[in-house]
């Protein structure tokens, strides 16, 4: 387990969760605003790709997210690098049927506990398109804020930023 929060935890993704995975990252809606989906084969190697991840990056990643009431995978969560920088951003994906529960804020909120407590990162940012208001949401509902724009894949997606001093003092 790496993070925890009320309902969840995240835990590293196994080879025992390619279907799950695949279900998540081949989800059109799901992936909207993330990337485009996944084929079968396509999401098995991303899922090896994010294993080997784990072993080259400690205490980062793509990991499932699980509801503790069930142990079923609802989703994902991530902390990865911010293409081209040096920042570590946070990242989440749910499962449609898990939406509207909250499990967005609440997992962001006990990721920044394990950013600012256990990795002891100074900053954290994260990134979204333009039109998915629900994820500006649950950034601002946790303390972060619109520090600038990040371009990727030739757009300007909004960034934000919480830096540790802020996290603090909330």
């Amino acid at each position: 387990m790496v993070v925890e929060s009320e309902r969840l935890y995240a835990r590293r993704y196994t080879l025992d969760d390619e279907a799950a995975f695949f279900r998540l990252n081949s989800d059109e809606v799901v992936m909207r605003y993330i990337r485009p989906p996944k084929s079968r084969e396509d999401s098995h190697l991303f899922l090896l790709e994010n294993l080997r991840f784990y072993e080259e990056h400690p205490g980062l990643g793509r990991w499932a997210l699980v509801e503790k009431n069930t142990g079923a995978i609802v989703g994902s969560f991530s902390l990865l690098f911010l293409e081209n920088t040096n920042d570590v951003h946070i990242g989440y994906a749910l499962l449609q049927e898990h939406w509207g529960k909250g499990y967005a804020a609440e997992i962001v909120k006990a990721g920044l506990r394990y950013v600012f407590n256990e990795l002891k990162l100074p900053t954290l940012v994260a990134v979204t398109y333009p039109d998915n208001i629900p994820s500006q949401k649950v950034l601002l509902k946790n303390n972060f804020k619109l520090a600038g724009t990040h371009l990727e894949d030739g757009l300007e997606n909004p960034l934000y930023r919480l830096d540790r001093s802020d996290y603090e003092m909330s």
